[in-house]
């Protein structure tokens, strides 16, 4: 196994701390921007999306279910998982009501570590039906919400803004716009799809093929696509941040199974997706005269992944090595 020199006397100590040190900026040409999309703020159609549906469905998280999928799919962009996207609002507290608000998502976004976040609002989710049979637009709604009153004539109208935030600024870097319409013959607005059974729960799965066979769902699968293509497009407008790389070491606190606890966190700099190399410390060279160390050498145990972050400690999964142990020396890999 292969050896090498390591940090000596305070390097070491500042190494059982959770000591950070600054690098300098790795190249980030040909690399894909990495962003994180925040459910759609809706709270201007509540009111469209109650009488449609009979009561509130988060029409903005499913929306954003659309667009992330979309984007995965076409690759421009590599977008962070939910989870841990989930686990960072929770930690702050975040509300609906800050959703499209651009300072409070660069700041979710800078925790990420991602170059852009994605804001958005849904600025449109109704329909223009003529039909004064029902009592007009409003009441009619109410009551053809699933399907249960006919239509002459029922169109849906859905419009979507997505703005791209850059996190260190805040600044709005893009905006993509979507809509889309669909309308029916003799149904409603929330049906037409041939096996499309409604709802429960207060949840509407917007990928499903039922639901996007609706005359709504049309809309909003035609409004989504939209406004995808129009983010995909807007790539280029993106920066890849050059934020200083931000060596951090620590050790390792605990080895559970499959998983190794680190002992430094967020407030150090980690991230989730961050790589560590394992190092344990195989021989202390002291100076013969004063009996103080002035050197150790150590071997390479293995890799591992940041899966989880909290402000004190990271959970990581195991890339390569075995044997593992408390207090292993780890450090951040330069990517």
């Amino acid at each position: 196994m292969m050896k090498k020199m390591v940090v000596s006397g305070v390097c070491a100590l500042a190494l059982l701390f959770g000591a950070t040190v600054e690098a300098q900026t790795p190249a980030a040409a040909g690399r894909r921007p990495r962003v994180a999309v925040l459910d759609f703020e809706y709270a201007t159609v509540y009111r469209d999306v109650q009488l449609i549906f009979g009561q509130n469905i988060d029409v903005g998280k499913g929306i954003t279910d659309l667009l992330v999928t979309n984007l995965v799919k076409d690759g421009s962009y590599s977008v962070i998982e939910r989870k841990a996207l989930d686990k960072i609002l929770a930690e702050q507290n975040f509300s609906n009501s800050n959703r499209a608000d651009a300072t409070s998502a660069a700041k979710i976004g800078k925790m990420l570590g991602v170059d852009a976040i994605i804001v958005g609002s849904v600025t449109q989710f109704g329909n223009d039906t003529k039909n004064t049979g029902i009592g007009g637009v409003g009441a009619g709604l109410g009551k053809i919400g699933i399907g249960g009153v006919g239509q002459k004539q029922s169109k849906a109208i859905v419009g979507l803004t997505a703005r791209i935030i850059n996190v260190d600024t805040g600044e709005i870097m893009a905006v993509a716009e979507g809509k889309g319409e669909s309308k029916r013959t003799s149904t409603s607005l929330a049906g037409g799809g041939g096996g499309w059974g409604g709802f429960g729960a207060g949840a509407v799965n917007f990928g499903a093929s039922d639901f996007q066979q609706t005359i709504i769902g049309e809309a909003v699968k035609a409004a989504t696509d939209k406004m995808s293509t129009e983010v995909i497009a807007d790539r280029p407008k993106v920066e890849i941040r050059q934020a200083p790389t931000v060596t951090v070491q620590g050790v390792v606190a605990a080895v559970a199974g499959a998983q190794v606890i680190l002992n430094v966190g967020g407030k150090a700099g980690v991230k989730v997706g961050d790589q560590f190399s394992v190092e344990r410390v195989s021989q202390e060279i002291k100076d013969p005269a004063t009996g103080k160390v002035i050197r150790r050498l150590s071997s390479s145990i293995g890799i591992l992944k940041v899966v989880d972050v909290d402000d004190q400690s990271s959970v990581c999964e195991i890339v390569s090595g075995t044997g593992f142990k408390v207090s292993d020396p780890v450090k951040t890999v330069t990517k």
